[in-house]
């Protein structure tokens, strides 16, 4: 079904990681090393982030990324729109019917319209914060929290 690619996987667990620590600027190095991403796919990552307006970046000796607003602020459709993904459950739901030959007389595409829209409305309605939500009611230790 729907599969969300790795760079939207790994920015899920980053925005997650800075929704635990928001008050301190954690750097790329030290979040891949903790997330283990790799360290250049998440800087690319994390600069897409912050050209949306998702993460702050603080460069310097006490510089690393934070997240620009509340994690209530948001949203999962923000995050695949900042990294430039797609979120289809087939490609013609996008406007691509030239991808597929059969489009024309295509028995379950309406069915999946109505699925896309679905999804569609629950990425636009989930947010960081309910992302954190299983984490803040535990008694997890998030200050040496090893993801």
């Amino acid at each position: 079904m729907i599969r969300f690619s790795k760079k939207i996987e790994y920015a899920l667990g980053t925005l997650q990681f800075l929704g635990l620590h928001q008050n301190t600027p954690i750097s790329a190095r030290e979040l891949s090393i903790k997330l283990k991403i790799p360290y250049e796919f998440l800087s690319k990552t994390l600069q897409q982030l912050a050209r949306s307006g998702i993460v702050i970046a603080n460069y310097g000796i006490k510089g690393g990324y934070h997240l620009a607003k509340k994690p209530s602020e948001i949203h999962f459709s923000d995050i695949i729109d900042a990294l430039d993904e797609n979120a289809s459950v087939v490609d013609c739901v996008d406007g691509l019917e030239a991808s597929c030959e059969r489009y024309n007389y295509c028995n379950i595409k309406n069915p999946l319209l109505e699925l896309q829209s679905k999804i569609f409305e629950l990425i636009r309605s989930t947010t960081l914060e309910d992302l954190l939500k299983d984490f803040k009611s535990t008694k997890f230790d998030v200050a040496n929290l090893d993801c």
